[in-house]
């Protein structure tokens, strides 16, 4: 099972109170509840992967398996932000920000910068970049852009890292019981292998798997390794 936060994807859009990291948290427990799930295995990719840890933190019975694909979590000399998401995280360059977005043009080349860094190609009209990515920021056929939760998330996003920073810090990944899995594509430049290296001894039980000739997303260039990856992490 897949969940959009509200105001991404096939979700319904929101205001901005309902956009935070308390929210999603929120968001995730009612889903589970809804679905009368008891212990799941959850799985974060990217920005989502910070939600699922600090859901695992503070909800451990209900975790039995963390996986985390091609994330962050908290400041390090390894993480690489995207250049799109420092000019929207800057709120010194919130008027550049807001004049890139305006314009189609520069909002195109500034995502299609940022998805060759990935190790995408931003002209595969079959690839993740066109069928995922573009229309979180142009919108598609069915649903609006989602960047008024793009925005939200990337206004708050140095203040995340700092409280991340400060879990970490406080060892609370480091006693965190429940075993970590990281699958994380070897071709991204930006949350990259050096990252992955990084993020896996901050907890206690987490194995590492880097998976070549994938991009950010290894979860659609390497569908089938991912897959037998994450069927031999969870546990019967």
């Amino acid at each position: 099972m897949a969940l959009d936060w509200l105001g991404y994807g096939r979700s319904d859009r929101a205001g901005s109170g309902r956009l935070g990291d308390a929210a999603h948290q929120h968001q995730l427990r009612a889903v589970l509840d809804a679905l009368q799930l008891d212990r799941v295995a959850l799985v974060g990719h990217d920005a989502s992967g910070p939600d699922a840890i600090d859901y695992t933190l503070r909800e451990p019975g209900r975790v039995k398996q963390l996986i985390l694909l091609n994330t962050y979590y908290g400041h390090a000399a390894a993480l690489r932000l995207p250049e799109l998401i420092r000019l929207l995280a800057d709120p010194n360059l919130t008027p550049l920000a807001d004049a890139t977005l305006a314009d189609p043009t520069l909002r195109r080349w500034l995502l299609g910068h940022t998805a060759r860094g990935f190790g995408l190609d931003p002209t595969d009209q079959h690839g993740v970049a066109v069928a995922s990515v573009a229309p979180q920021f142009f919108g598609g056929a069915d649903d609006p852009d989602a960047l008024a939760a793009v925005r939200a998330w990337t206004a708050a996003l140095f203040a995340s890292l700092d409280r991340q920073d400060a879990q970490i810090a406080a060892g609370h990944l480091a006693a965190l019981e429940v075993p970590v899995t990281l699958v994380f594509g070897a071709a991204d430049r930006y949350l990259n292998p050096d990252l992955a290296r990084h993020l896996a001894p901050l907890f206690r039980r987490a194995d590492l798997h880097l998976v070549d000739d994938a991009s950010h997303w290894p979860q659609w260039d390497q569908p089938e390794l991912v897959a037998q990856l994450l069927k031999q992490a969870v546990p019967r």
